[in-house]
This record gives structure tokens, sequence and C-alpha cells, in this order.
């Protein structure tokens, strides 16, 4: 079986072919251009699938909330205009006529990671990615929860701060205002007056005013987890998003959480996601497999 899988992210639209022993072969990506709207990235992804040809399943890994078992974005922010409603499934299917998977970025992240990654023989286990916003996902008995309604897992607005700082989805307090990684480079540009990327804030790591900024970030993403590991007390977790390749930072995520969990939460390991970019592709493609 030869299944067509892609990412569909707010810059880019990764995609790749992956045989049926999921390696991925002729990666390759193309501009999202999320200002033209939904609709025209749906479009592009059925141009992409009829010029590579050859596919038996389409695996969709995608921003918004998802029904999976539609196939359907269920809400969107305004990132992607018009996107909300996207019956993607439906269309690529009555374009293509190729059986098609489609689920959340983050939920296909975690499942590239329990198949294939960091959470490989773990049945519970919550993924996290720390990037322009917090996304998550949950692993329960084996099993990707998601809820009544395919939106579990949303926990970057979990309030971590009452009243706190505005947030993109119109709440406040919301832990990816404090906690992801645009909330890092957020608080080097307001308190330091420099505009820079997580790469440049970590190339500068012995910069006392720097290291000081990160090591307050660092205390926001374990604010969250806490709540995380209390709710769920899980033996796992697996945090995701470019920043967390920085050693720094997972390790010190788990010396400040093993120094302040009560002692019978204490079992639980913080990983960085083993995957990358791939992730998400290879998780919507084992999707596609299945169907």
């Amino acid at each position: 079986m030869k299944i067509l899988a892609f990412d569909i992210g707010g810059t880019e639209i990764k995609y790749a072919f992956c045989d049926e022993n999921f390696s991925l072969s002729k990666k390759n990506s193309v501009p999202t251009n999320a200002h033209e709207g939904g609709k025209r990235i749906i479009e592009r992804i059925v141009e992409i699938i009829k010029d590579c040809g050859g596919a038996d399943r389409i695996g969709i890994s995608t921003a918004g909330q998802i029904d999976s078992e539609k196939g359907a974005v269920i809400y969107a922010t305004d990132s992607i205009p018009g996107y909300t409603g996207t019956k993607i499934k439906e269309i690529i299917e009555a374009e293509t006529g190729i059986p098609t998977a489609v689920e959340n970025d983050v939920n296909s992240a975690a499942i590239g990671e329990a198949v294939f990654g960091a959470a490989k023989g773990c049945p519970n286990f919550i993924c996290l990615t720390y990037g322009t916003g917090i996304g998550g996902a949950i692993f329960l008995d084996g099993k990707l929860f998601t809820g009544c309604s395919f939106s579990a897992g949303e926990f970057g607005h979990m309030i971590t701060h009452a009243n706190g700082r505005d947030c993109t989805c119109g709440g406040k307090g919301c832990y990816e205002a404090y906690a992801s990684a645009r909330a890092l480079v957020n608080n080097v540009r307001e308190k330091l007056g420099r505009e820079m990327n997580g790469r440049e804030i970590f190339a500068e790591f012995e910069n006392p005013e720097i290291r000081t900024l990160i090591d307050e970030w660092i205390d926001e993403i374990v604010i969250g987890l806490k709540s995380l590991i209390y709710i769920f007390n899980p033996p796992l977790i697996v945090a995701g998003g470019g920043i967390m390749n920085e050693k720094y930072i997972i390790d010190e995520i788990n010396n400040r959480l093993h120094t302040q969990l009560m002692g019978s939460f204490n079992e639980v390991k913080i990983v960085k996601a083993l995957m990358g970019n791939d992730a998400n592709k290879l998780g919507a493609a084992y999707l596609a497999s299945k169907i």
C-alpha cells in the first residue's frame, strides 16, 4: 500500500509518500498561503495528489479541531480564513476517489510518537507541542482520547493566571500565553527590546538577562504540567516543538517537577518527541493505513 501523507501547517504544507514499512520518501513542501483560505488549501492538496499519482490512501494531519470520523474541520482560528466547516475527507475523496483519513495535527503527532517514537510501548501518555501556541493530545489504554466532540487536549487554553494576558482564543490567562515558544519570544522583545527567535535566544544562553527570561519561561511550562500530572497521573509526557530540541529545557522541567510534585506522582518522565517534523505525517499515514 502506498500512502500519500500531508501535514497542513500555518506556513507550509509538507507531504511525502509512505510505504508499507512506514518509510517516508519523496518529501516535499509548498507554501500554505493560509491567507487564501481553507477552500484554496484543499484545492492545492487535490492538485498535489493528482500530480503525484499512484497513492492508494491519503492521510492528512491539519491544524484545527477535527471530526476524525467525518474528516471535517469543526473549528479553526482565523489564521486559516474560512477553514471552519471544511469537509476535507468528502472533498478529497470526491475529487480523487482515494480513501482519506483526516486528523488534528497534535493528535497525528501523538500517534506518530506512540507507534514509532518516544511513546512506543507506552499505552498511557500525554503529548504537548510548544510553538506559536500549545497543542495537546491524550492517550489512554493505547487509544487516542478525543472527548465528546473530538476536541480533548486543548491544554494551551487551561487557565494558569486568572485574568491574565489576552489569548488568541478570546480568553485571559491561558497556558499558551505564558508557556508557548511565542510567549518566550514576546517576553524577550518586551523586556529586552530585542527581536529574536527561539534558536537565537538559546544561542545567547550565557547572557544573564536571557537566562533569567528562559528560566522564568520554564517555570511557566512547569505550572501547566503540574496540573496535567495531577489530573492524568501519566507515566510519560512527550514534549514536542522545535524549541524542545534544547536539552536544557527538558532537563530543567524534569528537575523542577520532581522537587515540586507530591511524591506519589514522581514516577512521571518528561521526554522530547523523537520523530520531529515527520511525526504528523507518520501519524496521518498510520491512520490512513487502517481505512
